[in-house]
C-alpha cells in the first residue's frame, strides 16, 4: 500500500521561501516518477515539479529559477524548495508518485499518476 504525506505548508509574505516535504512509502523495482502539483480554487490541477526515476528534474516555467525539486531516497523523502514566492503561487500542493511504465517520462498529466499526498496549503500574502 503506496502512502505520500506532505509536511504542513504555511503562509509567507511575498518574495519569501517555503520548503516542502513529503514522506514517501512506495515501492517498486521499476521506480517511480515523483512530482510537485498544486491546485488553486476554481484552476485545474498542474504539474509544479517532477523527478524521474534517474532523479531528472523537470519544472514548470511559472517556477524555473525559482522552485527546486530534490528526492532523497535514503529517507524516503521528496521535497520542494520554493523561492521567491509570489501571491499567485498561493495554491493547494499536491506530492504524487507514478510508478512503472511512466517512471521514467514522467508525464505532467495528473490522470497517470497513481499515489497522492492528501494536499497541503501554500498562501503567499501581498
Amino acid at each position: 500500500q503506496a502512502q505520500l504525506v506532505e509536511s504542513v505548508g504555511g503562509s509567507v509574505q511575498s518574495a519569501g521561501s517555503l520548503r516542502l516535504l513529503c514522506s514517501v512509502s512506495v515501492y517498486t523495482s521499476g521506480g517511480c516518477c515523483m512530482g510537485w502539483f498544486r491546485q488553486a480554487p476554481g484552476i485545474a490541477r498542474d504539474a509544479v515539479a517532477r523527478i524521474n526515476s534517474n532523479v531528472m528534474p523537470t519544472l514548470a516555467d511559472s517556477v524555473k529559477d525559482r522552485f527546486t525539486i530534490s528526492q532523497d531516497n535514503a529517507k524516503n523523502a521528496l521535497s520542494l524548495q520554493m523561492n521567491c514566492l509570489s501571491p499567485e503561487d498561493t495554491a493547494m500542493y499536491y506530492c504524487a508518485a507514478s510508478c512503472g511504465a511512466d517512471s521514467y517520462t514522467c508525464p505532467e498529466s495528473t490522470a497517470v499518476y497513481t499515489y497522492w499526498g492528501q494536499g497541503t496549503q501554500v498562501t503567499v500574502s501581498s
